[in-house]
């Protein structure tokens, strides 16, 4: 992705170190993360530093060989134990992105070499680096695809950050947009401020890199301009996809598909091939992860002074409930952007793409 004009991906790694575009910071000031350690790198993802599906799945995947390359012993039965601990730390680190379990066991899956932790170490380090490349290979993909539905002078609206930050490079929900731009369509992007944690402000910055025309919108102001026909298409990313086509987004995704299908506005869903779950038959087998009360009662940014600062903003008495994603029923949307096409969100159409997925994998 372009920042000040310059190329960067989310997350890359050299020598034992995982490098992240601290999105914390973000849209105030850009600064790289080093992680050093495969525990920094768990906890990176647990606290946002690093978020988004597929940007997930790449740093667990990062954060695995970074396990094994920093392992200090010298029995082969005792690093393969090292790295099953570092594999249950990383995947504990954030239950709903399937994401992250597919980068995990890709590398688990191809890191050892029996007898040998040398060998073993090339391998992850080798995995960590191929499973980022094919993520951003994939991203690039649905970008070409989602272009083929975005028309010249349409106003497209999306919710939370599916853009580059969110995955290696490119994004998901953002990749059609970039590559419409890129050739040269004349495009408008409502961007859903999408709160508590505001990662709308991130896809605006996102745009605002690229110079693509965009507004940020109260996230219960959507309705509004669709009731208005002023949205055109609608497209989010996705952190689990079930099996029948129920998609798992960032909180308040349900709500705008819901508005889109009562004002016929197309709503489509981008995502690679590792956001499919084959062991979620519907949305309702899918955890929803509940965040902190503290995401809720306090905003982040940039003061007059020009200082960031954190402030409470609710009474000191309340409880909060805060859900970080909900289902969107496989009713609601339109097709699915994948990076070998766009498929209905149907359990035969995603058996076969799952299907595929997995015979793809296996021949890596």
């Amino acid at each position: 992705m372009l920042i000040n004009n310059i190329d960067y991906r989310t997350v890359w790694m050299q020598d034992s170190s995982v490098y992240m575009i601290n999105q914390l910071l973000l849209p105030f000031k850009f600064e790289i993360y080093q992680s050093k350690d495969y525990i920094e790198t768990a906890n990176a993802i647990k606290t946002m530093i690093v978020r988004g599906a597929p940007a997930i799945g790449a740093t667990a995947a990062y954060g695995l060989a970074q396990a094994a390359l920093l392992f200090e012993g010298y029995g082969y039965n005792d690093f393969k134990e090292y790295v099953d601990e570092a594999f249950n730390l990383l995947n504990l680190t954030r239950p709903t992105a399937i994401d992250l379990k597919h980068g995990l066991n890709f590398v688990k899956s191809r890191m050892f070499v029996k007898g040998s932790i040398a060998n073993s170490k090339m391998k992850a380090f080798e995995a960590a680096a191929e499973y980022a490349d094919l993520s951003a290979e994939s991203c690039k993909k649905i970008g070409g695809h989602g272009n083929e539905i975005i028309k010249n002078n349409q106003r497209i609206l999306t919710h939370c950050n599916a853009g580059a930050l969110a995955c290696v490079d490119f994004g998901t929900a953002l990749a059609p947009i970039r590559i419409a731009h890129y050739n040269n369509k004349n495009i408008f992007v409502f961007v859903d401020e999408t709160r508590p944690r505001n990662q709308g402000f991130l896809t605006a910055w996102e745009l605002s890199q690229e110079k693509i025309s965009h507004a940020i919108i109260a996230d219960n102001a959507a309705g509004f301009f669709m009731k208005k026909k002023e949205v055109d298409l609608a497209i989010v990313g996705a952190d689990r996809i079930a099996l029948n086509g129920d998609a798992a987004n960032k909180i308040g995704t349900y709500e705008k598909a819901v508005l889109a299908k009562e004002n016929n506005i197309p709503f489509y869903v981008a995502a690679p091939l590792s956001t499919f779950d084959a062991n979620s038959k519907t949305g309702n087998d899918i955890v929803i992860e509940e965040r902190s009360e503290d995401e809720i009662f306090y905003a982040y940014g940039m003061s007059e002074n020009k200082n960031l600062e954190k402030i409470n903003i609710a009474p000191l008495e309340s409880h909060a409930r805060n859900p970080a994603f909900d289902i969107t029923p496989a009713k609601y949307i339109k097709g699915i952007i994948t990076e070998i096409g766009i498929i209905k969100p149907t359990k035969q159409e995603i058996q076969k793409l799952v299907k595929y997925g997995n015979e793809k994998r296996s021949s890596f």
